[in-house]
């Protein structure tokens, strides 16, 4: 019984793929996620005659992902709503299935690899030099907050956000991991500039947590995302980034939630448990 259930889950799975494999079907549930249109709206924003829509109308019909009104006009069921929602973490991960081949999600909980297709419209960027200069950028530009979970701190990064938060007021909350490396000229120029003071101020705010496999920076305009690698530390190589606009709405609000979730999942900042080199 246990294997006849499973075995009508999956045809169930396999008949909604089968539907979803095909390109013109996919464009109609994205059209029609959009706003309702009748067959001759479809037909026409789609450049296909109306015969060859029609086609395939009647099989997302038979299929439950979309519904006719008494009016003509074609919308999505509340299954085809929902199945659309799934597609760009498919796509997401599709896009850069050699890029997980040796990366992975971490200790990340399961509601947010659940939302992964918010990244789906980030653009990769490759090397580190190439990724310490965007997080310069990203500092550079903020000017309401900086949030940042990094497993380590360059002293590139510590001079470039130090004087947006001194002298532009930005907020900064920043969490390291336990036994975190800190660049010993990097303390130096904390003590040089009174970083004490910017944390009585509350213009810096810091926690710490037991260990960083998924990264995240984000200020009011841009997020970025680095996963690990197999191996299971912070790949700071390569990374994922968006600005916030029409696409990138979901992937800022990805990362926004993620940072927060672990702020929450904090404990107090320790200073002992750096580890300066």
């Amino acid at each position: 019984m246990i294997m006849t259930n499973l075995e009508s889950t999956f045809d169930d799975a396999e008949q909604i793929f089968v539907e979803l494999s095909n390109s013109q079907r996919l464009e109609i549930i994205h059209s029609l996620h959009r706003q309702k249109l009748n067959l001759a709206g479809l037909s026409k924003e789609l450049g296909v005659t109306m015969q060859e829509v029609h086609r395939n109308l009647n099989r997302l019909m038979e299929a439950g992902l979309i519904e006719k009104k008494s009016s003509g006009v074609f919308s999505l069921t509340t299954f085809g709503s929902t199945i659309i929602r799934q597609i760009p973490s498919i796509d997401f991960l599709s896009k850069n299935r050699l890029y997980f081949s040796d990366h992975t999600f971490g200790d990340m909980p399961m509601k947010f690899i659940q939302r992964i297709g918010a990244l789906s419209n980030g653009e990769i960027i490759r090397g580190w030099v190439a990724v310490i200069e965007r997080i310069k950028e990203m500092y550079r530009q903020s000017r309401e907050y900086i949030y940042g979970m990094l497993p380590q701190v360059t002293h590139d990064l510590i001079e470039t956000v130090i004087p947006m938060v001194r002298e532009h007021e930005v907020v900064f909350k920043y969490i390291l991991p336990e036994n975190a490396q800190v660049p010993k000229a990097g303390m130096k120029l904390l003590g040089d500039i009174s970083y004490n003071d910017l944390l009585k101020r509350g213009l810096i705010e810091r926690k710490m947590i037991k260990k960083i496999s998924v990264a995240v920076v984000l200020n009011e305009r841009d997020a970025l995302v680095m996963f690990p690698s197999t191996r299971g530390e912070t790949d700071m190589n390569e990374m994922f980034c968006s600005s916030y606009g029409e696409t990138g709405n979901f992937f800022h609000e990805w990362a926004h939630d993620y940072f927060f979730y672990n702020w929450y999942n904090s404990h107090s900042f320790d200073p002992e448990k750096l580890k300066i080199v």
